[in-house]
């Protein structure tokens, strides 16, 4: 198939060869076999015949040639794949068709024959027709955007080569046929010419890629199908437009020339790499005009500065119109304008400046942390920039950081301040140079900073004051060598008056000494030794020893001052051991390493000697002190040293001859670490260690005698009675005489008078009768009989019968009777039924010796058998304690 245009009419008679294909004749039967005559060279992608495959298997979802030269297509067409040369006359292959659902496979033999020519005599004057083989391929095709028709318009002709021996019927699909935009092209189904219905927008549709088909009037494909494209011819109606309408850029002023100031950027809708978007930018206005200070290139767009008169201080913004035109700027390209806003940023071309070269302040002497001074400046800079605010610099006269110098946020003044006191004695004015800069960086002409060094001079007058005394330096030094005699003087605190330059008229006293060792003449200020001065007493040693003096004048001002005083050292000290005991372990350990050390400074110091302090024969020859350095030395025994303790003298002495003898136990143990052996008390334990021990036994023999007086007393205790659960409360507060009563050794009460017990008897309570104190002391033995003594303001005790008085304090008393009292407790705390009844016994706190109180408690007396009809009028708050003990 080929496609032509009305000027491709006589196409035909330009043709050199035609290739004609024999009418093929189909096989009568279903999968019998199919003949086709074709010639003896066939080219690719030409129509060789049809097999109707129906008839074969009609439900075939898969065919297949068993020669790789020839394709079929589903309606049966059978294709040549590439270029076929028959070389024979005959060639064979098959047609597979199966079908995968119902395994079903069949065979369509093909036979492939060349075609037979039939040769005829011409007449010498018969023309010879020649024809030329057609294409079925595309020809480019286009068409004018926004074309003003007439409509349909006409764009060509679409033919193919299977119309010279079928009926050929054509047909287009794709996108302006049977996709958006539809209907925009139809074909003439007999003629294949291509028509378009309406104009086309080529920024929307910029190509249209159309699918030729060609069919024969039975409905087989007579070619394949034919890719058409039709291109849409540009047409420039599409103006530039930028990207912003308003572009805003900011340059430093002073720029150099060429600075880039920024970017503009148009886009044109037109077809890309034509004249229609071909850009070119220009400037159409500048507000201020003039002078001209910027340019914009004509392809990029980028602006930039063409003069180095940018001032803000003079103008501090521009306005740009720019233009971009298409057609490369000619004058019939559609053009567009934008707005550039150009801000000149400030940068530091001004210098700061004072408002007068020369300054005064003054300031009195011994004030500190004070304003003394503001000095304004000018600069015409942009108010509140690094390059506005001030920095200011003393360059002279502030060598001893007296004066400090700020800057006002909010005024941009310098502001002058005193941060260290003035001295009016040692200068009385003092001359201050200062420079002020910017906190940016200069950036204007060189020249200018040169001649305008932005200084100021400030005179500050120092105004004098009455002082009081001074003590400089605040630390004085002096020496004194170590044990010198009680009474030896020292040279002492010197302070002076600032006004005079003098010392008279000054009292000194001291303020601390940590020590004692100093007293000081209130007067001179000199020092005397009240002790002896030991080095070795001051911590740490070899430190200063420090002394605190209070300097007075006559109207009570005053400094404070310390003397350091070196205590020269004096060897009065001899090394001394380290170690007190010591374990060796043999045979593993066969020495042990001792070690001195000598408080006094090193030259009278090391090296120490080592010896044996007249050693006794036995030691003398089991053990043997060897040198390892001049601090330490080595102890080592023979082999036959037996497994003890031995106590060793060793003598230890420094290089000026002090030395000092010690003894120490080495333990000489079979073990293979020193852990294992266990330390003899005789080598350890002090004074304190055994008497703790001896206290421990006396108390282990204390607990024993308790708990066999216990015993024993349990054996005579009385049973207890049943009833014990129904005693009542017994009046405690009553002031007549009534009867002694002693708690017997079972805790009850019982009457001692003309009666015999036996047992322990203490004090159950103390009663006050008739204003006097009466208190029942223990007392121990049997057939006891108490004697009171009428007497007032005495006690009261039991005479023994047996033994005499003795009496027993509340702890003696408090262990003995505890442990029975808690048992009696634990049955009256019963109910008949024998369980626990909380609310009956009540714990009461012990309120000492001769308590003027009695016993409250349930079980503190025995029941009375008369006078107790009192217990029907008790007061309404011991009903509640009269029921608690009388509950069940």
């Amino acid at each position: 198939m080929a496609a032509a245009g009305p000027q491709n009419s006589l196409r035909g008679a330009l043709c050199r060869q035609l290739l004609t294909l024999v009418v093929f004749s189909f096989a009568c039967e279903a999968c019998k076999k199919v003949i086709f005559h074709i010639p003896s060279q066939l080219e690719a992608d030409k129509v060789v015949g049809r097999v109707n495959l129906k008839e074969c298997l009609g439900s075939a979802d898969h065919i297949q040639s068993s020669d790789p030269d020839f394709r079929v297509l589903e309606d049966g067409s059978v294709y040549t794949a590439h270029a076929v040369v028959l070389s024979d006359e005959k060639r064979y292959f098959t047609i597979w068709l199966s079908d995968s659902k119902k395994q079903t496979q069949k065979e369509v033999p093909v036979l492939l024959e060349h075609q037979k020519k039939v040769l005829r005599k011409r007449h010498t004057k018969e023309t010879v027709l020649r024809r030329s083989k057609r294409r079925w391929a595309p020809i480019p095709c286009s068409m004018q955007e926004n074309s003003l028709g007439p409509f349909p318009l006409f764009l060509q002709q679409v033919q193919s080569d299977a119309a010279q021996n079928y009926t050929v019927f054509y047909s287009i699909s794709g996108r302006g046929v049977d996709q958006e935009p539809l209907n925009l092209f139809f074909i003439e189904r007999d003629t294949g010419n291509l028509y378009c219905t309406r104009p086309v927008d080529r920024e929307e549709y910029d190509v249209f890629d159309l699918i030729a088909h060609a069919s024969t009037a039975d409905g087989y494909t007579a070619d394949l199908p034919l890719p058409l494209p039709i291109r849409v011819e540009d047409e420039n109606d599409n103006y530039p437009v930028f990207t912003e309408a308003i572009y805003n850029f900011e340059v430093p002023e002073s720029s150099r020339i060429g600075t880039t100031v920024g970017v503009i950027y148009a886009t044109d809708r037109d077809e890309p790499d034509t004249m229609h978007t071909r850009l070119m930018y220009s400037i159409l206005e500048q507000t201020p005009g003039k002078p001209g200070i910027f340019s914009v290139h004509p392809s990029t767009g980028v602006i930039t500065t063409v003069s180095h008169y940018l001032d803000r201080e003079v103008v501090d913004k521009y306005s740009l119109i720019m233009k971009v035109q298409d057609m490369n700027g000619q004058f019939f390209g559609l053009m567009n304008t934008a707005t550039c806003i150009i801000t000149v940023k400030d940068s530091n071309d001004n210098l700061p400046s004072f408002r007068q070269n020369a300054y005064e302040a003054s300031v009195e002497e011994n004030t500190f942390d004070v304003e003394i001074l503001r000095m304004p400046i000018e600069d015409m800079d942009l108010i509140n920039t690094a390059s506005w605010r001030a920095n200011f610099t003393i360059l002279k006269g502030n060598e001893n950081g007296h004066f400090k110098i700020s800057t006002d946020k909010e005024t941009n003044e310098g502001v002058l301040c005193v941060v260290k006191p003035l001295n009016y004695e040692e200068n009385r004015q003092v001359i201050l140079e200062i420079e002020v800069g910017n906190e940016a960086p200069f950036t204007g002409d060189v020249t200018l900073r040169m001649a305008n060094m932005n200084r100021a001079v400030v005179t500050v007058d120092v105004k004098d004051q009455d002082e009081g005394p001074e003590c400089r330096p605040a630390v004085q030094y002096v020496q004194i060598k170590e044990n010198s005699p009680v009474g030896s003087k020292i040279n002492g605190y010197e302070a002076y008056d600032p006004e005079t330059r003098s010392s008279s008229g000054l009292r000194y006293k001291l303020l601390h000494d940590p020590k004692g060792w100093i007293t000081i003449n209130e007067i001179s200020g000199s020092f005397k030794t009240s002790k002896i001065l030991d080095r070795e007493a001051v911590t740490p040693i070899s430190a200063l020893y420090n002394v605190t003096v209070l300097a007075i004048d006559k109207d009570g001002r005053s400094c404070t001052g310390t003397i350091a005083v070196k205590i020269e050292d004096k060897n009065d000290n001899p090394p001394e051991i380290l170690q007190n005991y010591l374990v060796i372990c043999k045979p593993k350990m066969e020495y042990v390493d001792i070690s001195a050390v000598d408080p006094d400074e090193p030259i009278h110091g090391p090296p120490f000697h080592f010896s044996l302090a007249k050693p006794s024969p036995n030691i003398n020859r089991l053990w043997t002190l060897a040198k390892v350095n001049d601090t330490a030395a080595r102890l080592s025994y023979r082999k036959d040293a037996k497994f003890q303790e031995y106590d060793i003298s060793i003598t230890v002495k420094d290089g000026e001859g002090q030395s000092a003898t010690k003894t120490l136990r080495v333990n000489l143990c079979d073990c293979t670490h020193p852990d294992q052996c266990s330390v003899t008390a005789g080598a350890i334990l002090g004074k304190w260690a055994i008497l703790a021990i001896l206290l421990g036994i006396a108390l282990l023999f204390s607990i024993l005698l308790t708990v066999v007086c216990g015993l024993v007393s349990a054996r005579n205790e009385k049973s207890f009675p049943e009833d014990l659960a129904q005693q009542n409360l017994i009046i405690s507060n009553t002031e007549a005489p009534g009867d002694d009563k002693v708690c017997s050794a079972n805790g009850f009460t019982t009457d001692t008078v003309n009666n015999s017990s036996q047992g322990f008897c203490g004090t159950m309570g103390s009663e006050v009768k008739n204003g006097r104190q009466e208190t029942i002391e223990m007392v121990k033995g049997g057939n006891q009989t108490l004697e009171l003594c009428q007497g007032a303001g005495h006690h009261r005790t039991l005479d023994s019968c047996r033994g005499g008085t003795v009496e027993m304090d509340h702890s003696e008393w408090y262990n003995f009777t505890q442990p029975r009292l808690g048992e009696k407790l634990h049955l009256c705390n019963q109910d008949e039924d024998h369980m626990p009844s909380q609310d009956y016994v009540l714990m009461y706190n012990y309120e000492g010796r001769g308590s003027p109180a009695g016993s409250v408690g349930c079980c503190s007396e025995e029941q009375e058998e008369d006078g107790l009809d009192f217990l029907n009028n008790l007061e309404t708050k011991f009903t509640a304690l009269a029921e608690t003990c009388t509950k069940k």
